[in-house]
């Protein structure tokens, strides 16, 4: 297994942002998500913060990706020009945790008025 990858995103204030995640073993078969909890975590800084938000994130039914997304209303809570770190983590009791995806967030300042 190759966790975390990174992978930085440039997001548009407000928006609605999906993306999947198809995560590998390493002979590239698929890794099976039954029974994982999934986590999508976006703060200001890294570690446990009081002001963490919670983005939206799915295990497909065939338990072989992990869908997520930046809804308007968690979106709108994003600041332009602050800097921004997430976490995408699965977890399946509390033995087995991973982080499947981490990176940064820049968040650019729409123009329509939501």
């Amino acid at each position: 297994m190759a966790f975390p990858a990174t992978y930085d995103i440039n997001y548009y204030r407000g928006d609605t942002l999906e993306f999947n995640i198809y995560p590998k073993l390493n002979d590239n078969s698929a890794f099976d998500l039954d029974g994982y909890e999934v986590k999508f975590t976006i703060d200001t800084a890294r570690g446990q913060s009081a002001n963490a938000k919670i983005a939206t994130a799915s295990i497909s039914d065939n338990n072989s990706f992990v869908a997520c997304s930046i809804l308007p209303a968690t979106g709108r809570q994003l600041i332009a020009g602050t800097t921004y770190y997430y976490d995408v983590e699965v977890k399946k009791g509390a033995t087995k945790i991973y982080t499947l995806l981490t990176g940064v967030i820049n968040v650019t300042e729409d123009i329509t008025v939501a």
